[in-house]
């Protein structure tokens, strides 16, 4: 592997200083569609339902809501704008001619898009903790899943990306992968509750039910087994498609 971490950082101030004069514009559609989920359907429709464990609707929704920001805001990084860099504006293409290799590329671009995820998710913990629903010291250790789940939203989109050949792929990969995750993960209504045991288990092979699962449980101060078997997918999976993305980038980007 070669990786230089002085190079990687410098991969992630470059994206860190183009968003000093984006941001205005990427902030606000992303950090805006997690608040207005929780008041349409937290305040509106959460004042209808009445979940069997006794626990207000809102309370239980909006720790999912925190992991799907967070989701949001690696995804859209290492999809689309990670695609543009790389086959539009050639920025890869002009950082290998400089001391920068495959693997800074890579790594600092996963850097880039957990802080975009911390950024997006951590405003939106900030909210939550504002509306009462998540006790302030939670929400601190709320924070490093909120980089966790940054973390393997990002590989799980550069490992995408690695394979992208046209931009339009995209609209297949959030319609058909990350919207079912967003309605089907457990972060609207309890999926054992309502689901047969066979999409029970469909929903625990995917990374959001995992992702809302450990952010609920660090909300409620509560911790059991399963927890800990989701934190170790969340593990597992970015460490294995963060290896996906730098072996293909490296074949795509030096061939």
């Amino acid at each position: 592997m070669n990786l230089s971490l002085r190079c990687a950082v410098a991969v992630w101030q470059r994206n860190l200083t183009v968003y000093r004069h984006t941001y205005k514009l990427n902030l606000v559609p992303n950090f805006f569609e997690p608040v207005f989920y929780l008041l349409a359907m937290g305040v509106g429709l959460g004042s209808y339902v009445t979940l069997g464990s006794g626990e207000p609707y809102l309370h239980f929704l909006a720790p999912g809501l925190v992991a799907a920001a967070a989701m949001n805001g690696a995804t859209f990084e290492t999809t689309y704008n990670s695609f543009v860099r790389m086959t539009f504006q050639r920025t890869y293409e002009g950082m290998l001619t400089t001391p920068v290799s495959v693997d800074d590329i890579v790594v600092g671009e996963l850097l880039w898009a957990v802080t975009r995820a911390i950024i997006y998710g951590g405003i939106f913990l900030v909210m939550v903790v504002l509306f009462g629903l998540i006790p302030p010291a939670a929400a601190l250790l709320a924070l490093p899943v909120v980089a966790l789940c940054g973390a393997m939203f990002a590989a799980l989109g550069q490992a995408f990306t690695a394979y992208v050949k046209n931009i339009e792929m995209y609209s297949w990969y959030y319609t058909m992968f990350l919207t079912p995750l967003f309605l089907f993960s457990g972060i609207f209504f309890p999926i054992e509750e309502r689901f047969p045991p066979w999409a029970v288990k469909l929903a625990w092979l995917t990374p959001l039910y995992h992702a809302a699962g450990l952010m609920r449980a660090v909300a409620a101060g509560s911790f059991a087994v399963s927890d800990g078997v989701s934190l170790a997918y969340c593990v597992a999976v970015t460490v294995l498609l963060g290896a996906v993305a730098l072996r293909t980038l490296r074949g795509r980007l030096l061939n």
